[in-house]
């Protein structure tokens, strides 16, 4: 199976008004406190999100997914991780988010 399978596979849909809920995934840590608020910042905006908790899956689709996101994004992991059309975020950084979702 591949990354992106894996990805749609575990993911967890989060409703919201705006946005498409096949824009935005975030992969977070269960208890990072910084995740925790990636996720309560895209709720209190009403965003459709998926996010995948990478500390509660196999060992081995959490890594074929970490290489994933390494090699397709030429980024370092950091949690939370969100990614959008409009380019990705490693780190909480809400100012980013925001200039994401505008493009």
């Amino acid at each position: 199976m591949s990354a992106e399978e894996i990805i749609e596979k575990l993911a967890t849909k989060v409703d919201g008004q705006e946005g498409g809920e096949d824009n935005i995934i975030v992969f977070t840590l269960s208890t990072c406190q910084w995740c925790k608020k990636c996720k309560r910042f895209l709720d209190e905006k009403n965003m459709k999100y998926k996010y995948i908790d990478v500390d509660k899956i196999d060992h081995k689709d959490k890594l074929k997914i970490l290489n994933y996101l390494e090699s397709t994004y030429q980024s370092r992991v950091s949690y939370p991780f969100l990614i959008c059309e409009g380019g990705h975020v490693a780190g909480y950084n809400p100012n980013k988010y925001v200039e994401l979702f505008k493009k």
